[in-house]
């Protein structure tokens, strides 16, 4: 971390809801957090940079900076070894279309991702897989990836014909109720992005399609999708849903809270992170309720202006939906089901009725300790760090 120090930034509690956390050791001048600028900031801003690249070679020079600033920021500029994924698995839960098994592995020696991978019932070989990241859905009756909205996304994209794995943010689930682990710490977001990396390890592990690997996420979970597709190549298609802003950074620590956006010679900001997708597929899904309202008239063209400097302004799509709200919720997975579906080569009859209608009946919502993965059959490992402060990186 940069010498100097921040008192606070802002640390989402609760989707939409900001509370203050702590960090240290991090130059303030150099972060750009939450609403750093105005509308009209993040607007001329990218005004002034599409002058600076207009050829598909100079956008590509301007998203391998990037791409590096990211990295460094993080501390991920070199990238620790590898360790293996020592994968511990739960027992299967067979339900209608589908499978559910709770999984954690390590990305880390000793720092284990948990989640729950959801598969077809009639699972066959090299199927595409599916990252689902979550946001900061904190309150305990609609938290993170247990939420009702989004077990049914997990299911239908799993019913559709892909390997889905949806993994907590650090600092969430099992990991945080049963141990020492939070989420407002100053390397939330080196981890998480490093969790997200190893996370495309462990689809490709199970035998996914390493040619068909996606990711979406809305709100804090689309910060995480487009990150890493940002800086991981290996990602085919990218759904940030809820996030891509030209004026606001995201407001927690996992987000903002390290040096990415900015250097005393370097400045960015979302969009032209999420632009690091070109020119793979990529679908914005936005709503007129946050900082995505502007998205069909500021983010969007920007987005197909760079996506065209490849001749695929095709490949990038908005579905922009100005009465719907903050979240993931039904007209959004009605957008992101046939946009997967049509580049990753998924049965959209299983997710979608003919009248255009979800086909998400017969889903079964678990409770959030079903979906723990640790229990007395499989027990958390003694070596397993329980906490942040226990991390570190080779």
């Amino acid at each position: 971390m940069l010498a100097g120090s921040l008192s606070m930034i802002y640390s989402c509690g609760s989707e939409g809801k900001k509370e203050r956390a702590n960090v240290v050791g991090t130059d303030t001048t150099m972060l750009c957090v939450g609403y750093h600028w105005t509308e009209n900031e993040g607007r001329e801003f990218l005004e002034k940079q599409r002058s600076s690249y207009t050829t598909a070679a100079d956008w590509t020079k301007r998203a391998e900076q990037i791409r590096r600033e990211i990295l460094r920021g993080t501390g991920l500029e070199k990238f620790p070894e590898k360790c293996p994924l020592n994968p511990i698995f739960g027992d299967i839960r067979s339900y209608e279309g589908y499978q559910v098994q709770n999984v954690a592995f390590e990305s880390l020696p000793g720092v284990f991702v948990t989640g729950s991978l959801y598969r077809p019932t009639d699972a066959g070989e090299n199927l595409p897989g599916i990252l689902n990241t979550h946001g900061h859905w904190a309150n305990r009756d609609d938290y993170g990836r247990y939420r009702p909205d989004a077990q049914k996304r997990f299911a239908a994209m799993a019913r559709m014909g892909a390997i889905v794995f949806a993994y907590d943010m650090v600092g969430y689930g099992q990991l945080a109720e049963e141990y020492g682990w939070i989420h407002k710490h100053p390397e939330a977001l080196k981890l998480q992005l490093w969790n997200s990396i190893q996370s495309v390890d462990f689809l490709l592990s199970l035998g996914a399609d390493p040619t068909r690997i996606a990711i979406t996420g809305a709100s804090g979970g689309g910060t995480q999708a487009f990150l890493l597709t940002a800086v991981d190549d290996r990602i085919a298609v990218s759904v940030p849903v809820v996030q891509v802003s030209a004026h606001f950074f995201g407001g927690c620590v996992c987000e903002s809270g390290m040096q990415i956006h900015k250097t005393e010679n370097f400045q960015t900001n979302n969009v032209e992170i999420a632009a690091c997708a070109a020119p793979r597929p990529m679908l914005l899904i936005s709503d007129g309720d946050d900082w995505t309202k502007n998205t069909p008239t500021v983010e969007f063209p920007h987005l197909q202006y760079i996506y065209g400097l490849f001749n695929r302004a095709g490949a990038v799509e908005n579905v922009h939906l100005p009465d719907d709200l903050h979240g993931y919720d039904y007209n959004k997975r009605a957008a992101a089901y046939p946009f997967l579906a049509k580049h990753l080569g998924l049965d959209i009859t299983k997710a979608v009725n003919p009248d255009g209608s979800l086909n998400e009946r017969d889903i079964t919502i678990e409770e959030i300790r079903t979906l723990y993965p640790f229990d007395e059959k499989h027990p958390f490992p003694e070596y397993g760090i329980k906490s942040n402060d226990g991390v570190t990186w080779n």
